[in-house]
C-alpha cells in the first residue's frame, strides 16, 4: 500500500450568500478543499470525507504549500485509511476533503475579515454566525455543484463527520448512494453536551478571550484552549488505554508534594496535548464546532422519533462503532441501525471490540479497516458497472 502523492490545498470562493439554520447568512465566503485520485468520465466515483472537530480538508498524503514545498508534519489525519491500496482506495475513487465554514484551516472562519462594511475589515471574531451540521452539508453540496458532481458514490465520516454523513442522506437523499457513519450518534447525550459546555466555559472565562475579539488585542486565550483540549482528550480515550499507557506512573522518582506541579505522567501528557492544541486551533472555532455538535438532532423536528426522521434516507449504510467508545457508545450507533431497519433500508453494522475508546476510528485496527475495505469494494463494484 502506498500513500497519496503530494497534495495541494485548493480554494473555492462563493459570492452568493449561504442561508444558515439560525436565520443568518454567510456571504462572500471561501471553502478550502483537497482532492485525491481521478474523477471518472461519468463522475460517479466521488467520495466525500467529512471531518471531525479539530480536523480539516487535509485527509491524506503530505501537504504541499503554494510553492510546492513539503511539510512532513502535515500528514493527512486519515492517511491510514485513504490512499492507493488502502480501504478508501484512491485508485478507484475520487476523494474530496472539505474544510467546513467556521473552521480555522483555510475556509472562511472567525479569524477572517468580516465583509460587512460596518466591521471595517476587522476579523469576524465572536460575530461569526453560528453554524450547524446542516449548514456545513449545504456548503459541501455547493462545492460539489461547482465540481459538476451530482451524486456521490459515498459520503464517509467519523464522530462529528459521521453526523454530517448521516445528515447528507436526509438533506440530499438522491445525491448519496452510500453513507459510512463511524463512531457517531444521532444526537449528543446530556453528558456530552455537558463536556462541551465545560470546555466552552474554560475558553470564555479566559481573561484573554475579550468576548471573542481577542484578535484585536493581539492575544490568544491559550489557557482556556488548553483546558478545553484536556477535557476533550480525556473523553476520546478509554480507561483501559489510559491505564496501559500511563497507569499511576510518576513523572519524577519522588513525590514533590505539590498541588500545582506535575506529579503523574498522565498529567504531563494532558498538558502537552493542551499546549500543542493551543498553538494551532482557534478559540472561536472551538466554540462554534462544539455548539454545532450540541445542536445536531435530526429527530427533533419529528417529535424525537428517529425512525420518522430517517425515513427520508434512500442511501445504503455502513454503521461502525467501537466497544470502548464511551463518548459515542455502540448503543447510539444501534439507534441509527434500528431506525434504518424499521424503515426497511439497507444497512450493515459492525461493532468492533477495540480497546482505544473514541479515537479508535482514527487508528489502524485491522478488523475495522477490513470492514470498511470490504464495504467500499462493494461500492466500487457498483460504480464500475
Amino acid at each position: 500500500m502506498g500513500s497519496v502523492s503530494r497534495v495541494q490545498a485548493q480554494q473555492m470562493h462563493f459570492e452568493a450568500a449561504l442561508p444558515l439554520r439560525s436565520g443568518a447568512s454567510l456571504r462572500d465566503y471561501t471553502l478550502a478543499y483537497e482532492t485525491y485520485g481521478e474523477l471518472n468520465a461519468d463522475k460517479s466515483n466521488a467520495v466525500l470525507v467529512c471531518h471531525a472537530l479539530n480536523a480539516s480538508h487535509h485527509v491524506a498524503g503530505v501537504y504541499a504549500d503554494a510553492n510546492g514545498h513539503d511539510d512532513r508534519k502535515t500528514e493527512g489525519w486519515w492517511d491510514n485509511l485513504i490512499g492507493p491500496g488502502k480501504p478508501l482506495d484512491t485508485r478507484r475513487f475520487f476523494v474530496i476533503g472539505v474544510n467546513n465554514p467556521g473552521s480555522c484551516f483555510g475556509s472562511t472562519g472567525p479569524a477572517q475579515p468580516n465583509p460587512d462594511p460596518a466591521a471595517g475589515g476587522r476579523p469576524y471574531g465572536a460575530d461569526f454566525p453560528v453554524v450547524t451540521v446542516e449548514d456545513w452539508v449545504d456548503a459541501q453540496a455547493r462545492l460539489l455543484d461547482r465540481l459538476g458532481i451530482t451524486q456521490l458514490a459515498a459520503v464517509i465520516g467519523g464522530s462529528l463527520g459521521g453526523m454530517q454523513a448521516l445528515s447528507w442522506t436526509l438533506q440530499y437523499p438522491t445525491r448519496v448512494r452510500h453513507a459510512l457513519v463511524i463512531a457517531s450518534a444521532p444526537n449528543l447525550s446530556a453528558q456530552n453536551i455537558a463536556f462541551n459546555e465545560v470546555a466552552r466555559r474554560a475558553i470564555i472565562t479566559d481573561p484573554e478571550f475579550h468576548d471573542g475579539h481577542y484578535y484585536a488585542h493581539g492575544v490568544v486565550p491559550k489557557r482556556g484552549l488548553r483546558v478545553a483540549r484536556m477535557i476533550g482528550h480525556i473523553t476520546y480515550l478509554s480507561d483501559d488505554v489510559m491505564d496501559a499507557k500511563f497507569g499511576r506512573n510518576l513523572k519524577a522518582d519522588e513525590l514533590a508534594y505539590s498541588t500545582q506541579d506535575i506529579e503523574f505522567q498522565i498529567e504531563s501528557y494532558l498538558r502537552y496535548q493542551g499546549d500543542k492544541f493551543s498553538e494551532y486551533f482557534d478559540a472561536n472555532t472551538y466554540l462554534l464546532i462544539t455548539r454545532a455538535l450540541d445542536y445536531f438532532d435530526p429527530a427533533r423536528e419529528h417529535g424525537g422519533d428517529l425512525t420518522v426522521a430517517l425515513a427520508k434516507a434512500t442511501a445504503k449504510f455502513l454503521v461502525v462503532s467501537f466497544t470502548t467508545d464511551w463518548r459515542f457508545s455502540p448503543q447510539r450507533s444501534r439507534e441509527i441501525v434500528k431506525a434504518l431497519v424499521d424503515n426497511n433500508r439497507s444497512v450493515s453494522y459492525a461493532e468492533i471490540d477495540a480497546p482505544h475508546g473514541h479515537d479508535a476510528f482514527l487508528l489502524d485496527d485491522p478488523r475495522y479497516h477490513g470492514v470498511v475495505r470490504a464495504y467500499l469494494e462493494r461500492v466500487a463494484a457498483e460504480t464500475s458497472k
